[in-house]
């Protein structure tokens, strides 16, 4: 229903440069771990380990500088928003959703407990895929299995080759079906 009523320049313009932005940060996430799993069977230093003695503002935290940073900042808050929908979305959570002027008590202390478990564990998850190496404030980097090779290279090689396997899955199964509908071969 609100597709119907959207204006032809945001059917036109607007949905589908959205959907290349998504795309392009998928791709740039999935490219960024893929270094990040070079790296780490080349250097023993690409380990997500606590920085020491980081000298904030002096050294750039990315290679590509002041673009490099923005990049790192965009890609962050697009793996929060991605993980937000993707826990909203998975059938176990579904119940949790709020809904409009009819959402009791539990439920919204029950969306607290998941929103605060998820921002807690997005430093952790953006520094062991080698998409930032600054650390903030806390000691997210020095936690005892960060520094273990195998469950880091381990949990990478997941992302990278899980969120291949979605974004192929969806783009292929999109484009086929537009196509089938296109020639007309769906009645």
């Amino acid at each position: 229903e609100l597709r119907h009523r959207a204006s032809p320049w945001q059917r036109n313009l607007g949905y589908p440069l959205a959907m290349l932005g998504l795309l392009a940060l998928t791709g740039i996430s999935v490219l960024i771990v893929c270094f990040h799993v070079l790296e780490l069977l080349l250097d023993d230093a690409a380990m997500p380990r606590g920085i020491q003695d980081a000298s904030l503002g002096q050294v750039s935290f990315s290679i590509f500088g002041s673009f490099g940073a923005a990049l790192q900042v965009v890609l962050i808050f697009y793996l929060m928003l991605s993980s937000v929908v993707g826990f909203y979305s998975s059938p176990l959570f579904t119940h949790l959703l709020p809904e409009r002027q009819d959402t009791p008590l539990t439920k919204i202390i029950g969306n607290c407990v998941s929103l605060l478990v998820l921002s807690s564990a997005l430093p952790v998850f953006s520094r062991t895929l080698g998409i930032t190496r600054f650390d903030l404030l806390g000691a997210f980097g020095r936690f005892n299995w960060l520094g273990n090779f195998y469950i880091v290279f381990l949990y990478n090689m997941g992302f990278a080759g899980l969120t291949t396997l979605c974004l192929v899955k969806r783009v292929s199964w999109a484009v086929q079906a537009e196509l089938i509908r296109a020639f007309g071969e769906d009645r």
